[in-house]
């Protein structure tokens, strides 16, 4: 196989892989791109929105906390406590890129996100991927949420504000990214926990930064929680 066939294969596989992600992006990139422009953002601002930040969950609570008139720490704060899931799935995929260059790796960590991040892992575990085809897995997939971010930016002026539920996309992400994780009682507390001290804060503090710290607070009681659990469950092993 040449040089310019083996570059075509791995092209057509990566681009293969993708499209799953591709089909489920596009309606939410759409909903996003309403939901940014009703907000008051140009077309291009959504599209600068998704290339440099690529994290929808992120660009939807940014977008929502922008249109209710947030400041940019708030905002800034709450996307990157978000986004902390990421070091979680990166020091996951590092074993499969061991001797990439820092370069390479980069260009890498900027294409990964939840969907990418299960498709490549299953993939490297069987034994039939490289970095080169996860990369462009990682790039299609990036490729179909930016246009479809835009192409929903440009249509939202024709659409009337609340039309087809989109106003409840936000939510409803979040109930999916939600329910995706729980695993056990401990997460449905957490969960339970950061929702109630949200409501309470957000009665007693003006603005968005009761988020932030509704989400830290229910975090860091869960990590109690689950040491405790831990050591429990060490201790009557050990009896």
């Amino acid at each position: 196989m040449t040089p310019g066939d083996d570059r075509r294969k791995i092209l057509k596989d990566g681009m293969a892989a993708a499209w799953p992600i591709c089909l489920g992006y596009a309606p939410i990139g759409l909903a996003f791109g309403v939901l940014a422009q009703k907000a008051g953002l140009a077309p291009w601002e959504i599209g600068l929105m998704s290339v440099l930040v690529y994290a929808g969950s992120a660009q939807f609570i940014a977008v929502s906390m922008i249109e209710g008139g947030a400041q940019a720490i708030p905002i800034i704060l709450t996307t990157f406590t978000i986004n902390l899931r990421h070091l979680l799935m990166s020091s996951s995929l590092a074993v499969h890129l061991q001797r990439l260059g820092r370069g390479w790796l980069s260009l890498y960590a900027y294409g990964v996100t939840d969907e990418s991040f299960a498709l490549n892992m299953a993939r490297f575990r069987d034994r039939d991927w490289d970095w080169r085809r996860a990369l462009v897995l990682n790039h299609t997939a990036n490729g179909a949420w930016i246009a479809s971010t835009v192409i929903g930016g440009y249509g939202g002026q024709f659409i009337p504000a609340g039309a087809f539920g989109i106003d409840y996309a936000l939510a409803a992400m979040f109930i999916c990214l939600l329910v995706i994780q729980i695993r056990d009682s401990l997460h449905v507390a957490v969960a339970t926990l950061s929702g109630l001290l949200a409501v309470a804060l957000s009665l007693l503090f003006p603005g968005n930064a009761y988020i932030v710290a509704a989400s830290v607070t229910a975090a860091t009681a869960g990590l109690f929680l689950r040491k405790r659990r831990a050591g429990i469950t060490e201790s009557g092993e050990s009896a």
